[in-house]
């Protein structure tokens, strides 16, 4: 029987409460819904600002899924949206509208690179790292830490999070000063850059039978209009693992993606506090990211 419940507010009917979404790690949606309303104060921050895309999985994880990005006209009036290419997108700032998203079976939400203040513009340089076929985590994260030398190299301060898959994704705040063609050249370079330097490790090919067992740095992702799971999001897995935030000296220490769920994240974050909210005040890249940035652009 389908609950009502009222957050700040607003009645949400959650329908089918004891249905296992996580089944191996025996999460209903009703557990779903609590987990994620603790989580919400730092998963509204990240989202409240972008276009939202969802996966939904509407029996669980083993179910179908389907990607959302259109708001439904069946959606309460109160959940705030943002229209853009003919897409009326939601926008995820409040609890309320959390809860909504999760009575529909949302279990992962993708955002956008940019806020829809500024549109033209991402707020990160974003390095997607994915591993390829017959690799592991560990490899992903020896990567990084390459990668993050050269960074320190440069002055340029970085942040990390797990994907809650098998990747893992470095940030680079911009305060949004850069287009998204500047943005795509700055990322291009820093790839083709890695892929000579460790030409053993990382490639950006983009095919992937020609990858071999080398680590993609995928720099096409970070484009207007497309998406990346967003930091605190549930991942559909059968651990229920979490996008989370990492030191660089958890990275060197070695963790997994599994180290990071659903059942645990409340207690870390209260521990580490959000790891990621220096990217929220960025309002302007660092001095060294733009002196980079400006040698990057006159090369070519």
């Amino acid at each position: 029987m389908p609950e009502t419940i009222t957050i700040e507010g607003k009645k949400l009917k959650i329908s089918n409460p004891e249905k296992l979404l996580w089944p191996e790690a025996g999460i209903r949606k009703i557990d779903y819904l609590s987990r994620m309303i603790e989580l919400s104060p730092y998963i509204i921050p990240h989202a409240q600002n972008r276009l939202l895309t969802t996966i939904r999985y509407p029996h669980g994880i083993h179910g179908e899924s389907f990607f959302s990005k259109n708001l439904p006209d069946y959606a309460p009036e109160w959940i705030n949206t943002y229209e853009w290419n003919d897409t009326q997108y939601a926008i995820l700032d409040s609890v309320p509208t959390l809860a909504w998203f999760v009575n529909m079976a949302a279990l992962e939400f993708h955002t956008s690179f940019n806020t829809y203040q500024n549109l033209d513009c991402p707020t990160s340089l974003v390095f997607d790292l994915d591993p390829s076929e017959g690799q592991k985590f560990e490899d992903v994260a020896e990567v990084a830490l390459l990668i993050k030398e050269v960074l320190d190299s440069l002055a340029i301060t970085c942040y990390i999070k797990t994907s809650g898959a098998t990747g893992m994704q470095i940030y680079i705040p911009t305060g949004g000063k850069y287009d998204y063609e500047t943005a795509r050249k700055v990322n291009e370079f820093f790839g083709s850059y890695f892929a000579q330097k460790y030409p053993k490790k990382i490639t950006i090919e983009r095919m992937v039978e020609k990858r071999g067992h080398k680590l993609y740095f995928d720099y096409l992702q970070m484009w207007q209009g497309k998406t990346i799971t967003m930091v605190y999001s549930p991942r559909a897995k059968e651990k229920a693992t979490i996008s989370m935030p990492v030191t660089w000296d958890e990275v060197k220490k070695g963790i997994t993606p599994e180290d990071y769920t659903l059942n645990n994240a409340l207690e870390r974050l209260k521990s580490t506090g959000d790891l990621f909210e220096p990217l929220l005040k960025a309002k302007e890249p660092e001095k060294s990211l733009d002196e980079v940035v400006k040698r990057i652009l006159e090369s070519q």
